[in-house]
């Protein structure tokens, strides 16, 4: 029998332009060699300016989606996206409770680009109480690390934050890692820094790409499963998965009136580029690579 592609379970809402959301889980997972499995939370109305409508599945349906999947597959890794609901939070708790040797990575959505709320106060206090001590790591963005690190504290405390007390904040909660993402700071390049439980820091810098990008996030959290389920150490999985996603940026098409959306498949249409304009040359002579 043919070696298996790791399979790696996804729990989200949506999105019909397969820009962010569960599409887009989807396509980097399947990009970097893993076989997707999904679990819908919720389904969402939105197009490349931004979201909408939102239907939130009830959570008996979220709990029999994902018990079907665990019960007939081995999952080595689990992403959250848009979970919908407290209710669904909390089953999705329970669900990831019996698996607890299996990665799992947060990436906690709390609104759309255009700043569409996707997440409430309830919500995100559950995120924090259930879910985050269960996580390998979570992948906040500057904005989202300060709204959840100070989600008791007031709106002056949240603004005046440090995104290393944040990450601390963050950690204290139980989580393994915390990725903090710069692209909402006012900043020459965008710094990611990663932060661990034994006060661990990593930093790395990429170029600004101009343009406003729909799913950056979910498709940097993919990767990041992507690669731990390929058996990469978490600090490997982040270095790769940032390679993999800035190429996606880079790379990124506007198919709509609105945000860019990453191209997963870059590495594919690159090959195909190479191919169209490579010059002919002498067979005894031409390289391979």
């Amino acid at each position: 029998m043919r070696n298996s592609p790791p399979v790696v379970l996804t729990f989200s809402a949506t999105d019909p332009t397969s820009g962010a959301g569960l599409q887009a889980d989807i396509l980097t997972l399947a990009s970097i060699g893993c076989h997707p499995v999904s679990v819908v939370t919720a389904i969402t109305v939105q197009d490349t300016l931004g979201v909408d409508n939102v239907m939130v599945f009830d959570p008996e349906w979220v709990e029999e989606q994902a018990r079907a999947i665990l019960e007939d597959m081995e999952v080595v890794a689990f992403k959250l996206g848009v979970l919908g609901s407290v209710e669904n939070i909390a089953i999705i708790a329970e669900i990831l409770a019996d698996y607890p040797d299996t990665p799992l990575l947060i990436d906690p959505i709390l609104s759309s680009g255009r700043g569409d709320e996707l997440s409430n106060d309830e919500m995100q206090a559950a995120m924090v109480d259930l879910l985050l001590p269960q996580a390998t790591i979570i992948t906040p963005n500057s904005l989202e690390a300060r709204r959840l690190a100070f989600i008791s504290e007031s709106e002056e405390d949240e603004e005046h934050a440090s995104l290393e007390e944040s990450a601390q904040r963050l950690l204290a909660t139980g989580c393994e890692h915390v990725l903090i993402t710069g692209t909402h700071e006012r900043t020459h390049e965008v710094s990611n820094t990663l932060y661990d439980q034994h006060g661990n820091i990593r930093s790395w810098q990429w170029e600004r790409l101009p343009g406003s990008y729909h799913g950056s996030g979910c498709t940097l959290t993919s990767a990041i499963a992507a690669c731990l389920a390929h058996g990469l150490t978490v600090e490997e999985a982040v270095q790769e998965a940032q390679e993999y996603t800035w190429a996606t940026l880079k790379g990124a098409f506007r198919p709509g009136m609105g945000q860019y959306i990453p191209d997963r498949l870059f590495w594919a249409r690159e090959e195909d580029d190479e191919t169209e304009s490579e010059p002919e040359t002498d067979p005894d002579t031409k390289q391979t690579h």
